[in-house]
């Protein structure tokens, strides 16, 4: 992987759903999605849910403005807080969160499908706590802005998911099923995640966990929804909604010490389609105006959300925006435990809920006697809450005396209800969420009145760009910096300022004091040696699979983490202090410091790394069965130690395959620095399978075999993906023809060339801003990336001059793209031809060849039925509808149940030469070296020939 492609990382997904299907994301994508659009005066008007969003021209899925877009989005560093989220306005909103109870959670299948506006309103508008469950991670989508597919664009969601979560103000939660590519029922969904039980165990786990009031799926369960992965999640949150309310469904969970919950409510969405405007009043209980302006936000609460969605950037949300005006989004009310409250329509979710903090007491129902303390404890509570609102109108510092006030009421509370015997666990279970979410509350709110706050950083220099900056490694020593800060009104009596960190880490403080009184305007530091467990854990995925093309769930390496988006950081900082004799506390995450590509420093949290990363390049190899002689791979070694360092790193074949040198010896001599060691192999006899070559390096008395990338972006967090030092080799029948010399015009990505060259191909990459200038005829046939319509302007402008070029005696070949608008709307084909949303999912379904006396399917390489066999993830999308007879479509495939597909291949004569559209899924087939496919593929770059 390139600096370029780790600096990237993976993507985002979105589907225009209806006339024009897209969907929506940001980082290292795929079918329905609840998006609808059309196509007009070079911009897209997009409908979501009755949300007009209009996406700027050229912006939406164009890879050569996201550098654009990113810069556009990172005003507002992943690293600081929303300015919503601090002073005044981030007091107001925490004081909006103390003043209710109430629990929502929603659950989607994609990154991407979420209601941004819903959740926005619900959470920083109503104060409600929100979490959001995403049951996958868009592992199986198309990558907007690059190349990066599979796990690495999972990763890479995840964190552009958890961008727009900053904007929702929600929790985030995943199931650990994957999203194995587009699916049109939901029947294949569960087919591949193992049946139900899989997933619904996570959700219920979430639930029992969350404890929600309200449980919210974001899609009906039928075929409205479109992508079977969303039926499949409306159908598990319809079933979650009592099974986590049985203590005989997943025991195992009520073992770990989880007790059993059963939510109030249970609505469900897309109950009039996503192109509604308006609902029919029967079809929906609930109808949300998140159009109106909030004061606290600036603007309307989908507004907001939208900021936080167009962080999805590999989903091709970059250019999206709402403009001002009423917005509405519906639910309808499936299932309730409530006796009264249900009928008809209802202002909100908590109709009939008592969300208030007296409230809490209500809940109990009998047991309510048991706590006597309980009723007039939760009524100061709220008196405190109302107090502190009316001052902070004021002044925000004077709301943190009743704020300390409620906070060490809040804790009075929790000490009393974990002394009592007399309330069952459950009620004390469901008592303590409660309580000790406002406490929580309470304690952020304190912190903006007073203006407190803590920040700690490694004591390393600043790096030059994000893949250089410091990693810890197991047994290594470095400094941190702890300081609290008081930027409020009062002095502060501050207790200790310490480091949080895992069992087996050491930390001594070597400089400074944080014991005192701390006044206005001041802070207070203090320097620690930090020393790393020798055994510390590496900050990596708590997941993984051993085979992303096939498998559709993770293996879970971490049972402790799992829904969690991510472990959490490894080292922390807290100080602790006293005011008006209640304690308090302030928390951080200790941080390191880089430039990122603007020149800014930014801060992202400190990381555990192996000493020594591993990667063998190229990862995948396709070796054509007669090839001659060896071929050379490259071992890169990657020292995260300070200073100088040793290892010998060796390549283990296949047996009877032959490598030289048996290993090569590495020598570092500062940490971040990267060495290259050139191996030669030569396979064996050849005889078409499938291989792996696996790479090791031995340095500190350990053997190290996986490598780490950095995936970040500058407007996101960072993260990363391990994968095993290992290059997976497909031997492939295949002949070349002879002499030919191929052009290739790169779209959103892909990797198609470096296999082509791999086979023995003369391939050479045309930049599409020289398609005006370029000597075309030097090529034989020049082949267009996929969606290269969709991200290169040039070639639009430049499409005639294509045509002429097929009209003199060349072949084109053009892939598929997903702007069904721009391809249709800019005729760029020889003939008339309709480009659609149609496709092929099943990788499985048969493949008839419809014109078998084609030269295509015989030259150079002669195809069969078999060829058609061990493709991966789909067979095609985004088919032709309609064509003009001058072309001959040259295969059909269907999913089952549904009318033959015969436009995914078409080929015409035009003039000399010969023009073949595509929408056969190749760039994925031949990463993964299927041996058919790119014996096809290469016909076809010999058609016309």
């Amino acid at each position: 992987m390139s600096t370029e492609q780790q600096r990237r990382g993976a993507g985002v997904r979105g589907w225009l759903f209806g006339l024009v299907r897209a969907r929506t994301g940001l980082r290292p994508a795929w079918g329905w999605h609840g998006w609808t659009g059309v196509l007009c005066a070079g911009a897209a008007i997009v409908v979501f849910g009755g949300i007009t969003v209009t996406v700027e021209a050229g912006r939406a899925a164009a890879a050569s403005s996201a550098e654009e877009a990113v810069k556009s989005l990172s005003q507002v560093l992943p690293s600081d807080p929303l300015p919503q989220d601090t002073g005044k306005l981030g007091l107001e909103q925490m004081l909006r969160r103390l003043s209710t109870t109430e629990r929502i959670m929603q659950t989607v299948a994609h990154p991407d499908d979420e209601d941004g506006g819903m959740l926005t309103l619900e959470s920083r508008g109503e104060g409600a706590s929100v979490l959001l469950m995403t049951m996958n991670r868009g592992e199986g989508g198309q990558n907007k802005i690059g190349s990066n597919l599979f796990d690495v664009l999972g990763v890479l969601r995840t964190l552009e998911l958890l961008a727009s979560d900053r904007y929702y103000g929600v929790e985030q939660r995943f199931s650990h099923v994957v999203d194995f590519g587009y699916s049109k029922s939901a029947e294949e969904t569960f087919q591949k995640w193992g049946g139900h039980d899989i997933a619904l165990g996570d959700m219920v786990r979430v639930i029992r966990t969350f404890r929600p009031d309200v449980l919210i799926a974001r899609f009906s369960g039928t075929e409205r929804d479109g992508h079977g992965n969303h039926q499949a999640s409306s159908i598990l949150t319809q079933e979650a909604f009592r099974a986590a309310g049985d203590p005989k469904r997943f025991p195992e969970q009520i073992k770990e010490g989880l007790l059993p919950w059963q939510p109030k409510k249970l609505y469900i969405g897309n109950v009039c389609g996503f192109m509604a405007m308006n609902c029919g009043d029967a079809n929906y209980t609930v109808r949300l105006n998140t159009g109106v302006k909030d004061p606290l936000l600036g603007m309307a609460p989908i507004q907001f959300a939208m900021e936080g969605l167009r962080h999805q950037l590999s989903q091709g949300a970059g250019g999206w925006t709402v403009e001002p005006g009423d917005r509405f989004t519906y639910y309808k009310l499936m299932d309730s435990v409530l006796a009264t409250g249900t009928g008809g329509h209802e202002k909100d979710f908590s109709a009939g809920l008592d969300t208030s903090l007296p409230g809490l007491a209500s809940r109990l129902g009998e047991e309510e006697k048991k706590v006597p303390f309980l009723r007039p404890g939760l009524v100061k509570l709220q008196g405190d809450v109302q107090e502190a609102k009316q001052l902070a109108d004021e002044d925000p510092a004077k709301a943190a005396k009743p704020l300390l006030t409620g906070l060490g009421g809040v804790q009075d509370l929790i000490s009393e209800t974990l002394r009592t015997k007399a309330l069952s666990a459950e009620a004390q279970k469901e008592l303590l969420v409660q309580l000790r979410t406002k406490e929580s509350q309470f304690q952020q709110a304190v912190n903006l009145a007073l203006g407190l706050s803590v920040t700690a950083t490694a004591d390393t220099a600043v790096a030059a760009n994000p893949e250089d900056a410091f990693m810890a490694v197991p047994g290594q020593v470095f400094g941190v910096t702890a300081r609290v800060r008081n930027g409020g009104k009062q002095a502060v009596a501050v207790k200790q300022l310490e480091l949080e960190m895992p069992k087996d880490w050491r930390a001594a403080a070597t400089a400074g004091s944080a014991q005192g009184a701390l006044q206005p305007g001041q802070e207070m530091k203090m320097q620690f040696r930090v020393t790393v467990a020798e055994n510390a854990e590496y900050s990596r995925p708590y997941w993984h699979r051993t085979d992303a093309e096939k498998d559709s769930v993770y293996t879970i390496d971490d049972p402790r983490y799992v829904t969690l988006p991510f472990p959490p950081p490894p080292l922390g900082a807290r100080a602790s202090y006293t005011v008006d004799g209640v304690d308090g506390a302030a928390r951080t995450t200790v941080t390191v410091g880089f430039k990122d590509t603007e020149g800014r420093q930014q801060e992202r949290a400190l990381a555990v790394a192996p000493a020594f990363s591993v990667a063998v390049e190229p990862s995948s190899q396709v070796i054509p069965t007669q090839k001659d002689g060896a071929d050379e791979i490259k071992v890169g070694v990657q020292s995260e130690l300070a200073g100088a360092a040793t290892g010998h790193a060796q390549l283990t074949a296949p047996h009877g395959w032959i490598v030289t040198p048996p290993q090569e010896k590495v020598d570092f001599g500062q940490r971040g620095e990267r060495k290259d060691c050139t191996f030669q192999m030569t396979p064996a006899a050849g005889h078409e399978g499938r291989y792996e070559v696996k790479a090791a390096v031995d340095g500190q008395g350990k053997a190290y075999a996986e490598g780490f990338y950095i995936v970040t972006r500058d407007d996101l967090n960072t993260f990363y993906y391990y994968q095993p030092a290992t290059q997976r080799v497909s031997v492939v029948e295949v002949k070349i023809p002879e002499g030919l010399k191929v052009g290739y015009v790169m779209g959103a990505g892909d990797t198609i060339p470096t296999v082509l060259q791999q086979i023995g191909m003369n391939v050479s990459l045309i930049p599409a801003e020289k398609l005006g200038t370029e000597d075309l005829g030097q090529y034989g046939t020049i082949v267009l990336g996929i969606r290269a319509y969709d991200t290169q302007k040039d070639l639009l402008a430049n499409n005639q001059r294509l045509l002429d070029y097929v009209s003199g005696g060349g072949t084109l070949i053009v892939q598929y793209n997903t702007g069904t608008g721009t391809f249709n709307g800019g005729k760029v084909t020889p003939y008339p031809a309709e480009l659609s949303h149609a496709r092929v999912s099943v990788e499985e379904a048969p493949v008839e060849v419809l014109a078998p006396g084609e030269r295509v399917f015989h030259y150079p390489n002669e195809i069969t039925q078999h060829d058609f066999d061990g493709w991966v993830q789909e067979r095609g999308l985004y088919f032709m509808s309609s064509w003009d007879s001058h072309f001959t479509p040259l295969l059909a495939s269907h999913d089952p149940g549904e009318s033959e597909q015969k436009g995914g291949l078409l080929m015409a004569k035009y003039g000399k030469g010969t023009y073949i559209y595509t929408g056969y899924a190749f760039f994925r087939q031949l990463p993964a070296g299927v041996p058919g496919a790119v014996r096809l593929y290469v016909n076809l770059l010999a058609a016309g020939h």
